[in-house]
């Protein structure tokens, strides 16, 4: 087996990926306001309840008109995993990792398409539609290859035994419920569902009712490189409709979900409880979300500090859970740092994600747009915004990347989840005090530490408390493989996607002693 690499991105200095790139978009753009099904079990379901996906740089343009799952139809998803999960469990890993290599492989071949979707659907620039491509490819690959080696490592002898053979091996759950995020429609969606694939698994998957068109893209990719029916059971529709039933339904053995934070705590409560004819404690793996903050020593690279605090603020609009929510600069080089990320976030462009000539693109919706200006306006009580502040007249959810200066720890800015391009500075007296604000939040994501004192640093890696921590470098793009991503506190169980304890989550171990 040839050793994991992470996929590498695209060139677009190279005029022809670039081409590559609108060719894929013109081939995309011909596929607009199409309609797409319900899969369960293999049938393609259409319903006469629908809704629709929009583009958010254009919001008066169809992505896609997708059938809307109700309680009944989930419970048939539910049932058809089930069925499917008797023979699946089965297959042996080998096979099943195969599955994920030739995916990777075809998605690889649609590198550019899958772009084109990602920015159309999703308002992603060409730079993070591709840097998201290469992450779901680079799932797909890695877990195919941990599965490989945790069912070798599954089957040898355990410590011997005389007159004993005794061995392990790590079994399948059952029927689990994917719910991915809309921001990572592609990558996240397929690294959630293929790990429970790969591990003998089935599910029903709900993709975000922003961002349904591409996990209906990517289930097709899937069934086209051989995927049983009932294996993935694709079930859009409103999580207020269908989800606690398919949370609460009692074939379903694990729920693994990435989204808001009180979504993620009512799954887990609704899990927790025990149904009738239930037989199991269910599982949940969750990720919740943050409120990340890139801490800037006095003694540190300030050029580098303030390039990446604007990268992970407004790369994709903010709409990472990882991204640079709050700076906390010391105070003597505080005026420095800010003066040069105003800078920098002045000559980003904004606008239509599918112009090459954009760094930002919008907003998911309108609802996201509509939060974000309430928490502009919250900045304005609380600090001094030194720049942005503005929605823009563009035909969609454009909002300018803003700077909220001088807030306190406290300030709601500085303690609540924004989601959307809004930074917020503070400043510190002391390295100590700078660490003591930045952990003064419930979330425990990312975090990132501009320092070049060694003891400083030495005292972030101890004392920084969040479950994926960066020296000398943003806080975004986690790379699987390279960066297991999980957090502490209210970010979630720290499953550590990408990682290589990730497939025990949707495993059981299993002893089988026998006397010789």
């Amino acid at each position: 087996m040839m050793p994991y690499r992470p996929e590498p991105f695209t060139d677009f200095s190279n005029p022809l990926h670039s081409e590559a790139l609108s060719d894929a978009l013109a081939k995309v753009k011909e596929e607009l306001g199409r309609s797409y099904p319900l899969i369960i079990g293999g049938e393609e379901i259409y319903t006469e309840k629908t809704f629709t996906s929009l583009n958010p740089s254009r919001s008066q343009e169809t992505i896609g008109l997708v059938s809307k799952a109700d309680k009944a139809w989930a419970v048939k998803a539910i049932e058809a995993s089930a069925e499917a999960f008797k023979t699946w469990s089965r297959v042996p890993a080998a096979q099943r990792s195969e599955l994920l290599w030739k995916t990777a492989a075809a998605l690889r071949r649609r590198k550019q398409e899958f772009n084109a979707w990602l920015m159309l659907e999703a308002g992603k620039t060409r730079v993070e539609a591709d840097v998201e491509t290469a992450e779901a490819i680079d799932f797909l690959e890695y877990y195919a290859r941990q599965m490989i080696d945790l069912g070798e490592r599954g089957r040898k002898e355990l410590i011997p035994l005389a007159g004993e053979r005794n061995e392990l091996e790590y079994l399948p759950l059952g029927v689990g419920v994917v719910i991915p995020p809309w921001n990572f429609p592609l990558a996240i969606l397929a690294g959630m569902t293929v790990a429970a694939v790969v591990t003998g698994n089935t599910v029903v998957l709900k993709p975000s009712s922003q961002t349904p068109v591409i996990g209906a893209q990517f289930v097709a990719l899937l069934q086209s490189c051989g995927l049983p029916a009932g294996v993935v059971n694709f079930v859009p529709g409103s999580g207020g409709e269908i989800g606690d039933t398919l949370v609460e339904h009692p074939a379903t053995r694990f729920i693994s979900f990435t989204g808001s934070r009180d979504v993620g705590i009512r799954i887990q409560q609704l899990a927790a409880n025990v149904g009738p004819g239930q037989i199991w404690i269910k599982r949940f793996v969750g990720e919740l979300g943050g409120k990340d903050a890139i801490l800037v020593d006095k003694e540190a690279d300030l050029e580098a500090a303030a390039k990446g605090i604007v990268a992970a603020a407004f790369g994709f609009s903010g709409q990472k859970c990882s991204a640079c929510s709050r700076a906390i600069v010391h105070e003597d080089v505080y005026d420095q740092v800010l003066s040069r990320c105003i800078e920098l976030t002045n000559a980003l462009k904004v606008g239509e994600a599918d112009d090459f000539a954009n760094d930002m693109g919008p907003v998911v919706d309108q609802a996201s747009y509509d939060k974000i200006l309430q928490y502009v306006e919250i900045g304005r009580q609380e600090g001094r915004i030194v720049t942005g502040g503005r929605a823009l007249e563009l035909p969609g959810y454009f909002i300018e990347p803003t700077i909220v200066a001088d807030l306190a720890p406290e300030a709601r800015l500085m303690q609540e989840e924004i989601f959307g391009p809004v930074l917020s500075f503070s400043r510190c007296s002391t390295f100590d005090q700078g660490l003591e604000i930045a952990n003064n939040t419930e979330y425990g994501l990312t975090g990132s530490v501009y320092s070049l004192n060694r003891e400083h640093i030495a005292k972030a890696k101890a004392e920084f408390h969040v479950g994926n921590l960066y020296i000398n470098r943003k806080c975004t793009g986690a790379m699987v493989g390279v960066h297991p991503f999980g957090g502490f506190n209210m970010s979630g169980t720290d499953s550590k996607a990408g990682g290589p304890d990730y497939l025990f989550l949707f495993t059981q171990p299993k002893v089988c002693s026998e006397l010789l």
